[in-house]
């Protein structure tokens, strides 16, 4: 037999209302009830019925989350972030791969089962500015990432450029001159890998320091092997380089391997960055220095928008970018410092008159 509400309040001695409160984690109720009314449900093995309670409420408490990939560790770390600030708040998530494909793209956006959700966290790939009144719809729908100019609804994404050019600043006031990027997307200008090729190239304007199109390896993709096959090229055409910018963490990491592969000793020989602080960074070796994007940031304030949306908030859409910072660990080395050591042991070696 499958217990009822009402069988769970007989057990708890309380009414069919406080169940309901203590299962939807009411704030305003006394512990001890709530947990009574918990060990009650756990030992008649009741299972809510999440279907009548939508109908009842005309919502699902589910959001769908729309992303390219979740082989991107990037992705993947956003997913965990958004589904734990969803959850504290009595929200399931649901996750759909496009793949970075259009039709995939549009499918989560007219699915059968859209009419389930709530609303819609959405990174697109293919998706552009001539598809943004796919984004005005009943259903309400925050905008991650950065291939789009035109936003039609809420927008929270990270500050690409800024954090580009910062990372490139860090690396350039540290001595380094000749900075091989590697993830690079041929004329790309609103994406990630455009807006932070344009951040780099600002930091280079504003150091007094040449652009040099040798130096800009372009990929497909933002994989480990991708980084990898392209930071040998960049070592097979003989370029002079003394660090290397990952566009991703995925990407600095494949660096990392080829690197160590081809007798390149980091951060002795050549310093390498990446971009997204992913855990795996951390443990890399050496361990990688890289940019922090504001994850945890930018899962809550998706989270906080979209639920203001489902609740009626109906005001202009709104742009947030998260704050940003540079997380500086073993796979950089101060040249300049290097570099006054060395003049001072040259100088101290020198004979005297």
């Amino acid at each position: 037999m499958v217990a009822k509400m009402s069988d769970v309040a007989r057990e708890a001695g309380v009414s069919k209302k406080t169940v309901s409160n203590a299962l939807n984690d009411y704030p305003y109720m006394r512990p001890e009830t709530k947990q009574r009314v918990l060990e009650a449900a756990a030992r008649l093995n009741y299972v809510r019925n999440e279907s009548a309670r939508a109908l009842r409420s005309g919502r699902s408490h589910t959001i769908g989350l729309v992303l390219p990939d979740l082989k991107n560790a990037y992705f993947a770390e956003l997913a965990d972030a958004i589904m734990e600030s969803a959850e504290r708040v009595g929200y399931k998530v649901v996750i759909h791969q496009a793949k970075g494909v259009r039709e995939r793209e549009l499918e989560s956006l007219h699915s059968g089962t859209l009419g389930a959700l709530d609303g819609i966290l959405l990174n697109v790939l293919a998706l552009g500015d001539a598809d943004a009144y796919l984004f005005v719809s009943d259903v309400p729908i925050v905008l991650l990432g950065d291939h789009l100019s035109v936003t039609p609804a809420d927008h929270v994404t990270m500050a690409n450029v800024d954090a580009a050019r910062s990372m490139t600043d860090f690396l350039l006031e540290t001595g380094h001159r000749r900075i091989a990027v590697v993830g690079a997307h041929r004329g790309e200008v609103i994406g990630s890998a455009g807006l932070r090729l344009r951040g780099y190239r600002e930091a280079l304007e504003a150091h007094g320091v040449a652009f040099d199109e040798d130096l800009i390896g372009y990929v497909d993709r933002w994989h480990r092997s991708d980084g990898a096959a392209m930071m040998g090229e960049i070592l097979d055409r003989g370029i002079e380089i003394d660090a290397v910018f990952g566009l991703n963490d995925m990407l600095a990491l494949g660096v990392l391997r080829t690197l160590r592969e081809r007798g390149v000793a980091v951060p002795e020989d050549v310093s390498v960055v990446g971009y997204d602080d992913i855990e795996e960074a951390q443990y890399a070796l050496p361990a990688l220095t890289t940019v922090d994007p504001g994850v945890q940031t930018i899962a809550q304030k998706s989270v906080e928008r979209l639920l203001a949306r489902i609740g009626g908030d109906t005001g202009a859409p709104q742009r947030f970018e998260s704050p940003h910072s540079i997380r500086v660990r073993e796979s950089t080395r101060d040249r300049t410092e290097a570099e006054q050591r060395l003049s001072t042991e040259v100088a101290a070696s020198s004979p005297t008159d």
